[in-house]
């Protein structure tokens, strides 16, 4: 996956599976997806001229009617890439379902306090720079956003288009204020692995304990099929490493998705195999989630 090409226009991107599966895992009470993207409608938020895709409409009673399917309580919108930095339809969503959902901003540093207190009143708790793709912020904001950021109590996310990126940017990491999140793993793919410098990088920056992991899109970094098993070392060493500081995302509905479709109450069965201990499935769906994000804690 790479970023858009200057002047090529934005490519088509496939929607979701429209029928995800009833999952044979329970989610616990309060289980939180934290990486859904909404898109759209388009008519009411236009997409970004500098986006490097065009998905489908995929709004806010899209998700809620995704969660009741899969018993998933809560949810983190990451607003997507395809708005660029306008995030009107992100906070547009929020708007509806303040209890139950939290945001991630894509924005430049330097924007005015008050626009940042506006989002953080309705719901933002982070923002997310990317390599990824094109129109959003990159990580040269890193520094500005950890600053501006930092006394909302937000957190950075950074996803990456190569895992080499994240040896890169490490230096910085060790030295801002802020937690931070590494979207995807880090990217680090399987045929990478336990051995590789990305993999010995992402454990020592779980060891500043600001840094966070978010098991998602997974499927994306494995070379085997469903169920993705070149996947688990690298999962179980990070969850024994730091059990408190996993989260797990759907990343429905699943931009610029290049393997097949996964269905999502497919991935929702993948939990048990990543998490089998109950207490690690209780941290990394409920109460790693609430503590990052802000939800209230359940009555």
């Amino acid at each position: 996956m790479s970023a858009h090409t200057p002047g090529a226009p934005p490519k088509p991107c496939p929607g979701p599976d429209r029928h995800p599966k009833r999952p044979a895992f329970v989610m616990p009470r309060g289980a939180c997806d934290t990486h859904v993207h909404v898109f759209g409608p388009q008519a009411e938020f236009p997409f970004s001229e500098q986006r490097s895709y065009t998905p489908e409409d995929c709004t806010y009673d899209d998700l809620m009617q995704l969660h009741e399917t899969l018993g998933i309580d809560r949810a983190v919108i990451v607003h997507g890439g395809a708005h660029g930095t306008d995030n009107s339809a992100t906070l547009a969503a929020l708007d509806l379902n303040p209890k139950r959902l939290r945001g991630v901003a894509v924005i430049p540093s330097g924007l005015p306090q008050q626009e940042l207190e506006d989002m953080h009143l309705r719901g933002m708790r982070g923002c997310r720079m990317s390599t990824v793709v094109s129109g959003g912020a990159s990580f040269a904001h890193l520094r500005g956003l950890a600053d501006e950021t930092f006394d909302f109590g937000w957190h950075l996310v950074l996803h990456f288009n190569r895992a080499s990126e994240l040896v890169d940017v490490a230096p910085q990491l060790m030295q801002v204020r802020s937690p931070f999140v590494l979207d995807h793993l880090a990217r680090i793919s399987a045929a990478e692995g336990v051995d590789s410098e990305p993999f010995r990088t992402l454990l020592r920056l779980l060891d500043t304990d600001r840094c966070w992991i978010k098991l998602a899109s997974l499927y994306r970094l494995s070379a085997e099929p469903y169920p993705h098993r070149d996947m688990l070392p690298m999962i179980a060493r990070v969850v024994e490493a730091r059990p408190d500081r996993i989260l797990w995302g759907s990343n429905w509905p699943h931009p610029i998705c290049p393997v097949a479709m996964p269905n999502d109450g497919d991935l929702v069965n993948l939990i048990p195999l990543w998490l089998p201990d109950p207490k690690a499935q209780q941290l990394a769906l409920v109460d790693n989630p609430a503590s990052l994000y802000g939800f209230e804690s359940i009555g």
